[in-house]
């Protein structure tokens, strides 16, 4: 294709542009130059946000993984296939998460394992609290709850046992 058949022409009778025959039209006006100016966001500009359920749970499983004396997310299957997942560079971050995503509102369901000799409740509040505001900051949505199940307590000791649940499954 020519340049010149990727021109938009102006109708001088009425302001929108027209594409020329054989390109797509475009949603937009791109008519005008490009400045360098940084354009001003309009709350009043026209189009709809959707936030898949799979973007909420990867916020909320990022989040988790970050709090001191978390080990892991996901119960014992789970963090099987996650270590056959993360040799072979795919790792699941939304691991151990669920979510309910609506229009304003989310919900979460976490599963950690805790690293001993780490406080349950203060592990389980401060993980609680990380996603919520992870959520709420990173996605907007306001989340009306955030459930932690502990499923088991990491002791340091217990590595081999690990590697051998991962080469069972």
């Amino acid at each position: 294709m020519a340049a010149q058949d990727q021109k938009t022409v102006v109708d001088e009778k009425t302001p929108a542009v027209v594409p020329t025959p054989g390109t797509p039209a475009s949603r937009v006006d791109r008519s005008t130059a490009f400045s360098t100016a940084r354009v001003p966001a309009d709350a009043d500009a026209a189009g709809k946000t959707t936030i898949a359920d799979g973007v909420v749970a990867k916020v909320a499983g990022i989040a988790a993984r970050e709090v001191a004396g978390v080990y892991a997310l996901g119960g014992g299957g789970a963090r099987a296939f996650g270590a056959i997942r993360d040799v072979m560079n795919a790792t699941d971050l939304a691991q151990g998460v669920k979510v309910e995503v609506g229009e304003t509102q989310a919900a979460a369901d976490i599963t950690i394992v805790v690293e001993y000799p780490a406080p349950i409740q203060d592990v389980a509040s401060n993980v609680r609290a990380a996603v919520a505001g992870a959520i709420s900051r990173l996605v907007g949505l306001e989340v009306v709850e955030v459930n932690v199940e502990v499923n088991d307590v990491h002791v340091p000791g217990d590595d081999h046992d690990d590697n051998e649940e991962s080469r069972v499954a």
